[in-house]
């Protein structure tokens, strides 16, 4: 990982959206600083479309996706996406998966929760769980005591012998059944939404993250940004990004979002005059 301020600011002067992940990387000791939450108005503001990347709940994207300056939201680690048409006043949600899909998954799921809720002292259930579409969530730190690696590794190795995809976040294990990731679904996302071939020009997107589930994302786009805290996964077993900023959690997305507005300027096409997300729609 080489430093953010020796990214050079020509390569980020076509970026047209910022992918990020939300749990510390927008947030920081769980709470979503104004700073942060201002970064991404201003990245909106000078012409560039943000979508948040996340492994948090179908019902959080949906806030997410009405309420906060973004194109659009991709939840549960790929599940689906979601993107508000203000327009319209419409909500667009797409799913990996069908109904009946889902309510079959969930069913193999609720088993999983009972063994591991059993077999692994310590594990909760994520406090979000409630409103999710299509995965179960465990909580490894967030709202229970951090869990040793070794309790966490056995919570990973239970979902993969139900041949569940499972995938370590800052705070959460989570696990579906499906062959999806982050990565998978903002690709349907970038073709629908923006009409853009994400493998073509994948050079004019940038991703930021923190942590492990967030490597399929950090491997894939050139541009890739982590806040400080991904050094807490630097032991070779995940997949790094590029790029690395010296904040931890909101204060790191500053500093990329600081880089790209500086990019933006240094260009002189940022603009206001029309709304990011139809420019990117209409070429």
């Amino acid at each position: 990982m080489r430093p953010l301020a020796d990214l050079p600011l020509d390569a980020l002067a076509d970026v047209r959206v910022v992918f990020t992940d939300i749990d510390d990387t927008l947030t920081s000791d769980g709470r979503l600083p104004a700073d942060a939450y201002a970064a991404l108005e201003r990245l909106e503001a000078a012409g560039l479309a943000v979508v948040p990347i996340t492994g948090r709940p179908a019902g959080w994207c949906d806030m997410i996706a009405r309420f906060w300056p973004v194109a659009g939201v991709v939840g549960e680690n790929g599940a689906f996406y979601f993107t508000y048409d203000r327009a319209q006043r419409k909500m667009i949600q797409r799913f990996f998966a069908s109904d009946e899909e889902r309510r079959r998954n969930r069913l193999r799921l609720d088993a999983l929760r009972e063994r591991i809720l059993a077999e692994v002292p310590g594990t909760g259930i994520a406090s979000d769980q409630l409103y999710r579409e299509a995965d179960l969530a465990i909580d490894v730190c967030e709202d229970v005591e951090p869990l040793p690696r070794s309790q966490v590794d056995r919570v990973l190795a239970i979902f993969a012998e139900a041949g569940a995809v499972a995938k370590l976040s800052s705070i959460h294990v989570n696990g579906w059944f499906g062959d999806y990731d982050k990565l998978s679904m903002t690709r349907r996302f970038t073709a629908d939404v923006f009409g853009r071939d994400l493998d073509a020009e994948k050079d004019r997107f940038v991703f930021v993250g923190d942590s492990p589930n967030d490597g399929p994302m950090f491997g894939f786009f050139p541009l890739s940004c982590g806040v400080a805290n991904i050094r807490d996964f630097a032991d070779g077993s995940v997949v790094l990004p590029a790029w690395v900023a010296e904040g931890h959690g909101g204060a790191g997305f500053v500093e990329v979002a600081e880089r790209l507005l500086a990019a933006r300027m240094a260009k002189d096409t940022a603009t206001t005059d029309h709304p990011v997300v139809e420019e990117l729609r209409h070429g």
